[in-house]
């Protein structure tokens, strides 16, 4: 008997597939057995030690699995099953399970509350809004207070207070030590307030759920039409007209903010070229770094010469002649000695027409730095418009010494430089 098994058993290892199936077989009941087991031990678990217990369990699974002996499936086959997948799949359910079974802790708490409170910092809250914002704070604090025997208060209802609140809330939360089994039942009422806090505080109405007419109304825009053109459209556009004639530039930028329309844009900006207002400087400055023309002449008409290293970049080398011929006169508008080289330097421009404006620019300066490259624009440039527009700039300038140099051209070639010389005379 004893050699009839032997021999059978080595009969059964001469087969190409017997004892594969058998080890595969046991490997996979073996994997079956531990994630059943694993299963029961999740359901039995009672404290963090317990899920921790099972959380490397899982790990050692899922080592186990990867390195496990199992058939793959038929690649020819879409029905084929996927013992390893299976494998991988409820490993992958039981480490859900696993996660929903921990907590709470004191941690989730506290990062809820900390970005309530940045949302409460972070966002313009509307005259309704705020009071809804305030009354969560407050029942939020209320539950810590009872929780903790003591009492947080916010300091008035302005965003600042109610978030020195909040965060001396989440700091006492922080600092109680709290311990996930010992002490659930106060964790789970303080992640429930925090969680109703969230969601109220995302429920209060904030600023920009307002339309742009709303957020304007609020804000007093439209106080300014009368009933007689109140119904004319549009009466933001009114409404701007009116300002410009009070001269209260205010109303006319905080439309400039607001509006999402191209034509109100335009239209503010043309009343700003006409008003040019010193309180406009910031937002147009800011527009004009994107190369608005526009804003580049209402930066000139304002006059600040904070916008004139901006503006230098502007006709650093050859770029668009327009914007360089606005640019060069929005500097000699303003007016500033630091822009006479720059200026100075397109007097070799290659397109006539910035030249031309470059030495234009230069008078409105008036430095007398500039007096020899204007008269050698004026003995040598090619083009008549380029010499008027120096010689025109020597007037400017109006020194002894420019007009000097402008008194030779009095029976120049070209009439324009005629004319200019002799006022010079």
């Amino acid at each position: 008997m004893s050699n009839g098994d032997d021999d059978a058993e080595a009969g059964d290892a001469d087969g190409p597939d017997e004892p594969a199936s058998e080890e595969t077989a046991l490997s996979a009941d073996t994997l079956d057995e531990r994630l059943n087991q694993a299963d029961e031990d999740l359901d039995a678990a009672e404290t963090e030690a317990d899920l921790d217990a099972v959380e490397a369990d899982l790990d050692s699974l899922e080592e186990d699995i990867e390195a496990a002996d199992l058939p793959e499936p038929d690649e020819d086959d879409e029905d084929a099953e996927d013992p390893r997948a299976e494998f991988e799949d409820r490993l992958a359910d039981l480490r859900d399970r696993l996660e929903d079974q921990r907590g709470p802790y004191a941690e989730d708490v506290v990062e809820s509350v900390e970005e309530t409170s940045s949302t409460v910092a972070d966002t313009r809250w509307t005259d309704d809004g705020l009071p809804d914002v305030v009354d969560a704070v407050e029942a939020f604090l209320g539950t810590v207070a009872d929780e903790f025997d003591t009492s947080f208060v916010a300091e008035g209802e302005e965003a600042d207070a109610l978030v020195g609140a909040l965060d001396e809330a989440a700091d006492a939360v922080e600092n109680a030590d709290l311990d996930p089994d010992e002490d659930t039942e106060t964790i789970e009422t303080l992640l429930t307030a925090a969680e109703e806090l969230a969601d109220a505080v995302e429920a209060a109405e904030e600023w920009d759920d307002l339309t742009v007419r709303q957020q304007l109304d609020a804000q007093g825009f439209y106080d300014v039409l009368e009933s007689e053109n109140r119904k004319d459209f549009p009466p933001e556009w009114n409404a701007i007209k009116v300002y410009e004639k009070l001269g209260e530039p205010e109303p006319i930028l905080l439309g400039l903010e607001t509006f999402d329309s191209d034509f109100m844009e335009e239209n503010i900006l043309d009343t700003l070229v006409r008003m040019a207002p010193q309180e406009a400087f910031e937002a147009i400055h800011q527009r004009a770094q994107k190369r608005d023309k526009k804003c580049v002449t209402i930066l000139g008409k304002i006059g600040d010469d904070r916008s004139c290293e901006t503006l230098h970049d502007f006709i650093d080398g050859d770029g668009d002649p327009a914007l360089q011929k606005i640019t060069l006169r929005a500097l000699g508008e303003i007016g500033s000695e630091e822009s006479t080289q720059p200026v100075a330097n397109r007097l070799d421009a290659d397109n006539y027409e910035v030249r031309s404006a470059a030495a234009r620019a230069l008078g409105l300066l008036g430095d007398t730095r500039a007096i020899d490259p204007l008269a050698d624009i004026l003995e040598d440039d090619d083009a008549d418009e380029v010499r008027a527009s120096a010689a025109w700039a020597l007037n400017q300038i109006g020194t002894e010494r420019a007009l000097d140099v402008l008194a030779d051209y009095t029976d120049d070639r070209a009439y324009i430089v005629q004319a200019e010389a002799g006022k010079a005379v």
